[in-house]
């Protein structure tokens, strides 16, 4: 809830309550370019966030780039049988392009170290894209796209039920105009539309204390509007935000005696979100070495509940409940960069903040098989408010890159379940009901160290060293905070062949926390070891992947691992790649 996860820019909310379905799920790493990520307030030109943004943006074909060209791929990974197969063919002229896209996966149980069986760990997923762009006029640019992402039989081993489907339609249309001699770069404005259905499944599982069907929708109408130029020194963005949300879940249970009755009740009784928003920022720059940028937003957040069964539920707990509420959201945001030669150094403040999501303020009686507990949503909950300070410091020469940055997060009325022991819980097994609430404030510290360097022309060695910290105001640890975690790399590359070895790990949890569900976890490591060597032909070329991961077969699960679940043994994997250029 506390990061916003965007596809090219785009909002997107996952269908379940039980969080089984990010939006990362509905890419592929093959039609995918890069990643941005951003801390804090830096994301917030995507929406009101805590934590950051992640923006996914897909692969695109340069107009201009004559021709077809495109890939097809294979590759299995040996411990869960793993089948990939996919590809691509792409065409593109002084005016069009056209890239289509289409990935298949297949794999069965995998094993732990000490070749242990995680039972109901399968999944069979498709992914096909699209992407067509027009050049309609020297500074005037047409694109439509579409994504559709289908999974069935997608195990969760940490929790009671699967998932018999789960598939996402995801299209947008985007015009993009560059002012011929103007103060302002480009303006971009794009609208776009997704719906995703959820079902859960426990028909395939033994020994089912009562038989469920569990579905959920979730289905979003948004735009944006980005324009950006320089003026003198300073450069500037400014972006208009909005996106209309329907969120619905639902669960029926059939008890085993046909003499009972059928119960049902609405998990997200058909909640609608609907947002509207301004986001700017300006960079001014003082010379070549510094500058200092300032950002800020303002959104309106308007909530209902369309169901009237579902507000009379709620209403159980929150007599006079109103079917809708109004949040206004906002943030400000400052940075100071300076960089010269070898060295520079960044600083930041920032405040923001967000509205609690659909499951906190509106969930009724969701399971959380990690606590075991039932949670009720409290929609008079207050907006979470966070105040921020970072420090990100740097050097670097030819041979080597050392980086320091540490953030530090005060977040008030943050959000937590807390048990009321004068509700009884739903679900069979589970040990209570927490009703959604917030303590006064919780403490956030990340810092992370990065060392670089080359010890031969050849051979790179790659290190990161990552520190975090979370605790309350009412003295508890926050749940699924990192341990001290390292990572270690070397990296040797000669013309077409290169190879890898690295060791990753966390030390023991030692700071965990027992209040929401954890357990202390042991320290591990893992070794990876990978391979590649590339033939290039005329017009084509053949690349050939392989390696070992988890080399020493080691039996962990990490802290974020829902229920422990340990994580895959070692496992070989092979991919192929062939394409024409």
């Amino acid at each position: 809830e506390r990061t916003v996860v965007t596809i090219d820019g785009m909002r997107i909310f996952v269908s379940f309550t039980d969080k089984m379905d990010p939006i990362t799920s509905y890419v592929e790493v093959s039609n995918l370019s890069e990643a941005e990520i951003a801390s804090g307030q830096s994301g917030s030109c995507h929406g009101p966030t805590i934590g950051g943004s992640i923006n996914l943006k897909r692969n695109r074909s340069e107009i201009g780039k004559k021709g077809f060209n495109g890939y097809f791929n294979a590759g299995y990974d040996f411990n869960n049988q793993q089948k990939i197969i996919g590809g691509a063919i792409n065409y593109a002229d002084s005016l069009f392009f056209i890239d289509n896209n289409v990935m298949f996966r297949e794999a069965e149980n995998y094993t732990a170290g000490n070749n242990n069986e995680v039972l109901f760990s399968q999944f069979r997923k498709i992914n096909m894209s699209t992407t067509a762009g027009f050049l309609f006029d020297k500074n005037k640019y047409f694109e439509a796209a579409v994504i559709y992402d289908k999974a069935t039989d997608v195990g969760y081993p940490a929790l009671p039920m699967d998932v018999s489907l789960a598939e996402a339609l995801i299209t947008s249309v985007k015009f993009e105009y560059i002012p011929m001699e103007s103060i302002f770069n480009k303006l971009e404005t794009k609208v776009y539309y997704n719906t995703i259905t959820h079902i859960m499944d426990d028909t395939t599982r033994p020994d089912v204390a009562i038989h469920m069907d569990m579905p959920g929708w979730s289905d979003t109408y948004g735009m944006y509007a980005n324009l950006d130029g320089k003026v003198n020194k300073n450069t500037f963005l400014g972006t208009f935000n909005s996106f209309y949300n329907r969120s619905l879940a639902e669960m029926t249970m059939y008890p085993s005696d046909p003499n009972e009755n059928i119960m049902f009740m609405l998990t997200w009784p058909d909640v609608v979100t609907f947002y509207n928003g301004i986001y700017a920022e300006n960079t001014y720059e003082f010379n070549c070495h510094s500058n200092f940028k300032i950002s800020g937003s303002l959104g309106n957040q308007f909530n209902e509940v369309k169901s009237q069964f579902g507000l009379e539920s709620l209403q159980i707990f929150y007599p006079g409940l109103k079917a809708d509420k109004n949040r206004f959201l906002k943030s400000l945001a400052t940075n100071f960069n300076w960089k010269k030669e070898k060295f520079g150094y960044s600083f930041g403040l920032a405040y923001g903040e967000r509205a609690p999501s659909v499951s906190e303020g509106y969930g009724f009686y969701l399971f959380n098989s990690f606590d075991r507990y039932d949670y009720i949503g409290n929609p008079d909950l207050e907006n979470e408010q966070s105040a921020e300070a970072s420090v990100n410091l740097k050097y670097q020469t030819k041979s080597f890159k050392t980086s320091f940055s540490t953030s530090y997060f005060h977040i008030s009325n943050y959000i937590v379940g807390k048990p009321d022991p004068s509700v009884y819980q739903m679900t069979i097994g589970a040990q209570g009901v927490k009703i959604y609430s917030a303590i006064d404030y919780a403490s956030l510290i990340k810092s992370v160290f990065i060392f670089e360097t080359y010890l031969m022309s050849n051979l790179k060695w790659d290190n990161q060293l990552t520190y975090s910290y979370g605790k309350g105001s009412d003295g508890e640890n926050l749940p699924f905070i990192s341990p001290l975690a390292y990572q270690s790399k070397l990296f040797y590359k000669k013309a077409a062949f290169t190879a890898e070895i690295e060791v990753q790990g966390n030390a023991t949890q030692t700071n965990y926390a027992p209040f929401y569900g954890e357990i202390e976890k042991p320290a591990y490591a893992i070794l990876n070891f990978a391979t590649s060597y590339t033939l290039s032909f005329d017009k084509t070329k053949l690349s050939l992947r392989t390696g070992i991961e988890n080399i020493l077969d080691a039996d962990y699960s990490t802290f974020a691992d829902w229920n422990n679940i340990p994580r895959m043994g070692r496992n070989v994997f092979i991919n192929v790649l062939y394409s024409l250029n």
